[in-house]
């Protein structure tokens, strides 16, 4: 199985029609409908079902694309590093986000490397712990910065300059918005949205004896669309300070937990993955940055 197979067989599976995917390739549609089913015949498994004007993927297709994305990913990562290796001025950076104001230090950072190394580019995943932890360990991310420690058998970790502080977003007319600060048994019974992690994590460690009173309404991996459902009115966000607007003309506050509740972010890399030559070096000048920033 060839990664130009496997390149031909993701722009059928993402334009879902043979014509256009051909264009993007330049080659010819023969050309292409030979490649596609020959690779069938290789795996055993039909992998379109082809229609009058479309392709539409079977559910072994499904699994090929799925698995293909990563593998023309990492030819892809292997390519560029063998090129930057004697380019000292660029090369692909690869990160996998948690949501945090506290990015701002890492993007600081990549604003000072870039003065140094302007040809290098970027690439950012979000999502939650588990999909962006599943790309790390496949070789597929640089770094992955998490609202958890790592594991430190598989992982080395730096933690950020700043803590996470959760708190309440709620509409700034409602009555528990005249409070500073709230406890667990405020919150018992009103229709809660949060991240699943920091449902089944944080929260729950915090609420301690009133958790079971507590009510998830629904839950969201961007709190960002949460703070959208507060303002229709349809429950209470619970999630990080300065994640959503909170100004005077925004019809939102934001209210501390008590006893206060912190989560330090961490910037992870594997132990048993190579860095890539500039991302030796952006390490390298992200552990002065946060060390400069804490001091």
């Amino acid at each position: 199985m060839e990664i130009r197979t496997l390149r031909y067989f993701l722009a059928v599976a993402r334009t879902e029609n043979m014509s256009r995917a051909a264009e993007q390739l330049h080659v010819t549609q023969p050309t292409l409908s030979k490649q596609l089913k020959s690779l069938e015949e290789e795996l055993g498994k039909k992998l379109f079902v082809r229609h009058s004007f479309s392709i539409q993927l079977t559910d072994e297709g499904r699994l090929l694309r799925d698995r293909a994305e990563d593998l023309v990913g990492m030819a892809d990562r292997i390519e560029q590093e063998f090129i930057s290796l004697d380019d000292i001025s660029g090369g692909d950076l690869y990160l996998g986000l948690a949501e945090s104001s506290r990015i701002r230090y890492l993007a600081r950072a990549i604003r000072e490397f870039k003065k140094s190394y302007p040809a290098v580019k970027y690439h950012i995943t979000s999502g939650d712990t588990e999909q962006t932890t599943e790309k790390l360990d496949k070789g597929l991310l640089d770094f992955l910065v998490l609202a958890e420690q790592p594991d430190s058998k598989k992982y080395e970790f730096l933690p950020f300059p700043e803590k996470d502080q959760w708190g309440l977003i709620l509409p700034a007319a409602d009555p528990l918005a005249q409070k500073k600060a709230l406890k667990s048994a405020d919150l018992a019974g009103l229709p809660l949205f949060c991240s699943d992690q920091g449902w089944n994590n944080e929260i729950r460690g915090w609420a301690g004896n009133d958790f079971p009173d507590f009510i998830q309404e629904g839950s969201f991996r961007l709190s960002y669309n949460g703070g959208m459902f507060v303002r229709e009115g349809l429950g209470y966000l619970l999630t990080f300070e300065d994640l959503i607007e909170t100004t005077e003309n925004s019809g939102l506050v934001f209210r501390p937990l008590i006893p206060k509740l912190e989560v330090t972010l961490y910037l992870a890399w594997s132990r048993y993955q190579t860095l890539s030559p500039v991302a030796e070096r952006f390490l390298s000048q992200l552990k002065k940055s946060f060390a400069g920033t804490a001091l």
